[in-house]
């Protein structure tokens, strides 16, 4: 899926420093070029994706909604590491408490029972 994604994301110009997650989530470190918004290009490496997995035989379906952060230039190289140590990050806190704490960090305003449905 990561190679998948990551070939997707070339078709349409973005440039990928890092994909990576686990087996219930995602994490891609992207550059979108300006003609491309954002939520354009979250629905198309969507659709594209579960696509290509069900025709592979994976019955797959991601979430409603989606999660971006923009990132400084300066800490690329932190999110990339971060992004390739997903295994070993997740033995230490799950995806629920990291996207809540995340959110939280960044004093964006949530209701719980929205954010994981």
């Amino acid at each position: 899926m990561w190679a998948y994604t990551a070939g997707i994301c070339h078709q349409l110009g973005i440039f990928v420093h890092a994909v990576g997650g686990m087996e219930d989530h995602m994490h891609l470190l992207i550059q979108v070029p300006p003609r491309l918004a954002v939520a354009q290009a979250v629905l198309a490496i969507k659709s594209n994706s579960s696509r290509w997995a069900n025709e592979e035989g994976h019955p797959f379906a991601w979430q409603q909604g989606y999660g971006v952060f923009s990132v400084s230039r300066s800490i690329v190289p932190v999110v990339v590491r971060y992004i390739r140590n997903q295994e070993a990050h997740h033995r230490k806190m799950s995806f629920d408490v990291e996207f809540v704490a995340l959110l939280k960090k960044h004093g964006l305003e949530f209701d719980p029972k929205f954010v994981f449905g």
